[in-house]
């Protein structure tokens, strides 16, 4: 079971490589596709054109420049791969299909646009494989009753799915699926949340019970440390589940962090492999490994948040507290990532582009004058930096020695958090602080 992402197959380069990958590994059966990616840095995606395609569209404006410029990509490619006529009249059929057809809203509009970027590159690929003599079967989300919930741009899954997936082993030949949706009761396309591919992938790895999902991307492996700050980062060559889950979470862009589920629900290996260099080890996610030399595994960074803090002489006797402070959030509809407590105070993380200037003064007071505390106020512009290591669960000074790494470069801590687990640790700081904390840590750990 193998996915591809938009980068490993956004022209005929990037295609022929996937074709020799697929052919080296008998084994490699299902094949998940993505749309066709950027090919350079300000080159545009399939499926940000056709986001634009479809506003246009709904909006009654002039279209003809967006859709050319998404029949112009697609055509780079049947030329690029020799596909002829047969393949044109598919694609302009297609799209033909798309834009006369009737929606009811414009989210169910703006579904069927996106999706039809992957599911236009899926039957592309398939008829290109099966010119190049590599027997395959093009298989759409309806086909093969990959079902999932009436909420566009957020589908959910529906169990029944998954045994309608286990046909897909009696076929024979290499199969193309597309990625990023499947198909509401009603026959709606419906497409998934951010990393949609990703989840697809998952999600048939799942339901065919494979033995492994290789998920194929443009880099060697997972890194310790954002390339973009760190020169030449290590590689990690082996992560557990909950590692990689804590990772994603906290900024790694390789997986989103729900997109791993249902693999990891149903214990299948997954491995991130390089499309441009197949013979690269890549990075192997498992249920469990073994014990590294090194405490922490790897770091990640996000931005964007705010912390809340609340103070209340006596509040550790107080029960309920940390409840009705959290009621008071979800009154607001405010997700809270990270609560730190001390006996008189608490700190409650959130996202930042929660909380908008029209609402923060309502939700101080409220905060305040609910909990009777002594003082509430928010501190913004924070970083989350995270440190995450099976073995930090069992080790003595990891976070001494972070603190003395981050103290030695005079950063400010304004919050640290251990998870229950002992797998991750997380310290907030100020945004500015970001890139010289990084390379801080990097040089104690690694």
């Amino acid at each position: 079971m193998v996915k591809f992402g938009g980068s490993s197959l956004a022209d005929g380069v990037q295609l022929n490589k996937v074709l020799n990958i697929v052919k080296a590994d008998k084994e490699r059966k299902i094949i998940v596709v993505s749309a066709p990616g950027k090919r350079f840095e300000k080159d545009e995606k399939i499926t940000d054109l056709l986001i634009k395609l479809a506003m246009q569209v709904h909006d009654g404006l002039e279209y003809t420049q967006t859709l050319n410029a998404i029949k112009e990509r697609y055509a780079i490619i049947i030329d690029q791969l020799s596909l002829g006529r047969e393949a044109a009249e598919l694609l302009e059929g297609n799209l033909q299909q798309l834009l006369s057809a009737d929606y009811d809203n414009f989210s169910e509009q703006l579904d069927a646009f996106k999706a039809s970027g992957e599911d236009n590159n899926a039957q592309l690929i398939a008829l290109f494989f099966n010119k190049r003599g590599l027997p395959t079967r093009y298989i759409d989300p309806k086909k093969a009753g990959l079902y999932v919930s009436d909420d566009p741009g957020h589908a959910q899954l529906l169990p029944e799915s998954y045994a309608n997936l286990q046909k897909l082993r009696e076929i024979p030949e290499r199969i193309v699926f597309p990625g990023f949706f499947g198909v509401s009761k009603g026959g709606k396309r419906v497409t998934f949340a951010r990393g949609g591919s990703d989840i697809t992938g998952a999600v048939l790895a799942n339901g065919v019970q494979a033995d492994l999902y290789e998920n194929f991307t443009d880099v060697d492996a997972i890194y310790t440390a954002n390339p973009q700050i760190i020169h030449q980062p290590k590689k990690i060559h082996h992560l557990t589940y909950r590692e990689m889950r804590e990772l994603s979470y906290a900024g790694f862009s390789v997986f989103h962090h729900e997109a791993l589920r249902p693999a990891i629900m149903a214990n299948i290996p997954i491995e991130v492999k390089n499309t441009n260099n197949p013979a690269s080890p890549g990075t192997l996610i498992t249920k469990e490994k073994p014990l590294e030399a090194n405490d922490v595994t790897g770091m990640a960074t996000s931005h964007g948040f705010e912390s809340i803090y609340i103070a209340k002489y006596l509040m550790n006797d107080e029960v309920g507290f940390g409840f009705s402070a959290l009621e008071v959030m979800a009154k607001h509809g405010i997700s809270v990532e990270h609560m730190p407590t001390g006996i008189d105070e608490m700190s409650l993380v959130v996202k930042e582009n929660q909380i908008n200037n029209a609402q923060e003064q309502a939700l101080l007071t409220e905060l305040k004058g609910q909990l009777n505390a002594d003082d509430v106020h928010r501190q913004t512009n924070l970083t989350l930096i995270m440190l995450v290591g099976e073995k930090m669960a069992t080790t003595i000074g990891t976070a001494a020695k972070a603190m003395t790494a981050l103290a030695n470069e005079k950063i400010e801590i304004r919050l640290f958090n251990q998870s229950s687990s002992g797998i991750s640790i997380m310290f907030a700081l100020e945004e500015k602080d970001e890139k010289k904390a990084i390379r801080a840590l990097y040089k104690a750990f690694f």
